[in-house]
């Protein structure tokens, strides 16, 4: 398992990540929270979320959650769209 995915990272972009290793390890996170859960907007989360599950889960080997710790200034709300989103998107 690769933990944490923190994408905005240089050397951990996505679609590399799942190209080269996909079919060896699972990922896990990905779903930022420097910007992403902290300071952006539903629709934001929503639309990492489907980016996230399209691109690491392409095939299975996905676990959702933030990349690392969520940060005491996410909003609820966020954090409630990173899940809801999924479970609609069929991650389980």
């Amino acid at each position: 398992m690769l933990n944490p995915v923190q994408w905005r990272c240089e050397g951990m972009d996505r679609e590399a990540l799942k190209r080269d290793f996909g079919d060896k390890i699972v990922f896990h996170g990905a779903v930022d929270n420097q910007y992403t859960l902290a300071f952006g907007s539903v629709e934001e989360v929503r639309r990492e979320v489907v980016d996230n599950l399209r691109i690491l889960g392409a095939g299975g080997g996905y676990i959702i959650a933030p990349c690392h710790n969520i940060q005491a200034v996410s909003p609820p709300e966020n954090i409630v769209a990173m899940y809801e989103t999924g479970y609609a998107e069929g991650w389980m």
